[in-house]
């Protein structure tokens, strides 16, 4: 019987389309080729089991193939008529039963199902059953309550997103306004994560360093625990990596811990001790580590401290010269020392935009290499808090404080009245502030820096003791103050002091400002202190100047002549001088002196606006044996032109022979007088110059002037010769009374 090629419909459970089975089977003739087996039919024997299989979730679907299954072998044993359902039929019997029973549930367990899905995910790695965003963020927001787990899951999974999301997009231009944002999160809850994620992002990015060192350096100012936990991974993963050899880790963690550095979040004995451990036992790996963190905080080490920038690049020398090491890695080396002869002008250790954090803010820690660390990991899994909502509360409160914000503004809660009343009080309050006119807590103050500085064994503990002490906004020149005060106090000068001084100068530059300001405070009243006292505070200022820890500009207070100075302030310059020549040198000093760009300010220590005060301050200088140092002022005086005579009025002859009497005089004796001007008039049409006295060495005496038969009087010799070089104008005076003779000459007068 021929059958149509053309598919059939499924048929609906409980109908079969296939003819009846027969009880003789025919067989085809066997062909060459075996016919492709279209699908594999189910054993006869085991329907039940194909029936549990297709319906494990359906009890009645797995009842229905095991009926079915045994009707069907019923049927083949006994060989009766009754209909069999084949394997296709099973599976949709089953699949329809699925579906009947899953229409069956109610909406509320539904919720359940899902619920249980979402706590199953949370508590797994991989994250569970996938659930569509709309259906996760639905069950998100049904969940309030914030002391349970599922709750504090979530909030430390957005958590963990949000602090990875602003590391991932930070960069110059916006870094100041993501670095708001990152203290918007509970960084104190996730600092373990923070830590992991700029690490991360570090390592995968090595230029930009710089931004994130400068992210961390304003966290560090207000949460320096990050900063701290941040430096403990950092320093225990160059450790693992220097041990296992790990090039690209141990450059990613050295480069980290340089710019750190750099912004002083960690003390620069940090970098020296990975410097001398990287040169130790130097291969070509660890020279170019080291190569490469050099370059980084070779500038932060010059300025800081100068003595290990030169052990360091002493030893780079000695491994140029005597180390068998690559030849790249030699002219890395020659380059590292060109860097540093141009003054690291392309590796500057802070740049201008990333300076955002002032260095009285700072806090810097101290780590070694070799202490021991806790790198605390476990702060970078969830944890269930049992009083999260206080922390919450206290991180606002502190979020509050740092951002500027009101307090409890977002966490107090209350009606208009309340917050209105609070405010009155707050106003209350501030109006009710007591001032303390007695002074009690400059006193206190005081005390605490003296107690500080007499307890402190040498001076690096002295100055970290002190930047520990919170100064009141105004008072910060009381710590310069009291310094002075407690060196002047010591029998003699102590360099313990000086160094204090050199070592916040070069910290922050406030402190330079202050003891600049102290410098012209103390000149202007050094006068009311003893000598031992005066002569400490001089030597202090000695060591500061010669040290550079403030700026020579200071001597422009210094006005060296006789009308300016006492004998104290004389005496103060004097030792300073002195000290000042101890500590550089006596021809570094003049050259210090000679500096064209503070030549403003010297103008006063070496006057040159008045001959007597330019010789005054040579012969002070002079005379504490410092007379090279008033060349330039020897020669000033030496080109000075001669002062000029002032010019006497001229005189005429009716002038000269002013009186009633002289007109009464004979035209003879005028005539003659006439004759005798003319005579000893000098050629030099200048009138006022006297007429010089030429001394006759026959006779031993001098000639009248008028070339009379006179002689000069001796007295009158001894006062010519006594004044010819200094009062020409005296003998101007006394020629002219020559030329008018008494009237006893004359007898017609």
């Amino acid at each position: 019987m021929l059958e149509s090629a053309v598919r059939l419909p499924t048929p609906p459970p409980g109908v079969s389309y296939s003819p009846p089975h027969s009880a003789t089977r025919k067989r085809s003739p066997p062909s060459r080729s075996p016919s492709p087996r279209r699908r594999r039919s189910p054993p006869r024997h085991d329907g039940a089991q194909e029936g549990r299989r297709a319906g494990r979730d359906d009890e009645g679907a797995v009842r229905d193939g095991r009926d079915e299954g045994q009707g069907r072998r019923g049927g083949d044993a006994g060989g009766s008529g009754d209909h069999v359902p084949d394997e296709r039929e099973r599976q949709l019997m089953a699949r329809f039963g699925r579906s009947v029973a899953r229409k069956s549930m109610t909406e509320e367990e539904k919720k359940a199902a899902e619920k249980t899905a979402y706590e199953k995910g949370l508590n797994t790695r991989a994250g569970g059953t996938y659930i569509p965003p709309a259906r996760l963020r639905q069950l998100q927001s049904e969940i309030t309550d914030k002391t349970s787990k599922e709750y504090q899951r979530m909030a430390w999974e957005a958590l963990k997103k949000s602090v990875n999301g602003l590391i991932n997009k930070v960069n110059v231009s916006n870094i100041k306004f993501i670095v708001p944002e990152l203290f918007g999160e509970n960084l104190v809850r996730g600092r373990g994560l923070f830590c992991r994620s700029i690490m991360k992002a570090q390592a995968a990015s090595l230029p930009f360093t710089p931004i994130y060192a400068a992210m961390v350096a304003i966290v560090n100012t207000k949460l320096p625990q990050v900063g701290e936990l941040l430096l403990n991974r950092l320093i225990v993963q160059f450790r693992k990596a220097f041990r296992r050899s790990d090039k690209a880790v141990c450059i990613s963690s050295t480069t980290f811990i340089a710019h750190l550095c750099n912004q002083q979040v960690v003390h620069e004995m940090l970098a020296a001790q990975i410097l001398l451990l990287l040169l130790h036992k130097p291969t070509d790996d660890s020279v170019e580590i080291a190569v490469g963190l050099t370059r980084e905080v070779g500038q932060h080490l010059e300025e800081m401290n100068g003595q290990i920038a030169l052990a360091v690049f002493d030893q780079f020398r000695h491994i140029l010269h005597e180390a068998d090491i690559d030849k790249r890695v030699q002219y890395m080396i020659e380059v590292l020392f060109q860097v540093r002869k141009d003054h690291y002008k392309d590796n500057p250790a802070i740049k201008e935009e990333l300076d955002l954090v002032e260095e009285e803010d700072q806090i810097t820690h101290r780590i070694g290499l070799d202490d021991e660390i806790d790198v605390q990991d476990g702060l970078n899994i969830f944890k269930y808090d049992d009083q999260y909502q206080e922390h919450e509360d206290a991180y606002k409160k502190l979020k509050a404080e740092i951002l500027g914000e009101e307090s409890g503004s977002e966490y107090e809660s209350g009606s208009g009245s309340e917050e209105s009343s609070d405010e009155e009080e707050d106003e209350e309050e501030k109006q009710m502030d007591i001032k303390d006119q007695s002074n009690t807590d400059l006193v206190n103050l005081r005390r605490t820096i003296y107690l500080t500085i007499m307890s402190s064994i040498d001076f690096e503990e002295c100055v970290h003791k002190l930047m520990k002490i919170t100064l009141p906004p105004g008072m910060e020149h009381e710590l310069p103050s009291m310094i002075i005060e407690c060196c002047s106090q010591e029998r003699t000068y102590s360099k313990f002091f000086g160094l204090i001084g050199e070592r916040l100068c070069k910290i922050n530059r406030m402190w330079c400002d202050l003891f600049e300001e102290a410098f012209a405070k103390y000149y202007d009243t050094i006068h009311r202190y003893e000598t031992n006292r005066l002569r400490n505070i001089s030597r202090f200022f000695g060591h500061l100047l010669g040290s550079d820890g403030i700026g020579w500009h200071v001597m422009s207070v210094i006005h060296l002549n006789e009308d300016e100075t006492t004998s104290s302030s004389r005496i103060f310059i004097k030792i300073l001088f002195q000290e000042l020549a101890e500590e550089l040198g006596m021809t570094k000093l003049q050259e210090r002196l000679r500096d064209p760009i503070l030549a403003q300010s010297y103008e006063g220590l070496f006057p040159t606006d008045n001959p007597r005060n330019t010789r005054f301050s040579i012969n002070y200088f002079t005379s504490i044996g410092m007379g090279v140092l008033t060349e330039d002022m020897r020669e000033y005086l030496k080109t000075l032109p001669k002062p000029t005579i002032p010019a006497l009025p001229a005189r005429s002859p009716s002038r000269s022979r002013s009186g009633s009497s002289l007109q009464a005089r004979s035209g003879q004796a005028q005539e003659a007088v006439a004759a005798e001007e003319e005579a000893t008039r000098d050629p030099d049409p200048r009138p006022d110059l006297p007429t010089v006295i030429a001394r006759d060495p026959s006779q031993g005496q001098y000639p009248h002037p008028l070339g009379g038969a006179g002689t000069l009087p001796r007295d009158l010799l001894r006062l010519r010769h006594h004044v010819h070089h200094h009062h020409l104008a005296i003998i101007s005076a006394v020629a002219a009374l020559f030329q008018n003779p008494p009237r006893a000459q004359h007898p017609d007068l």
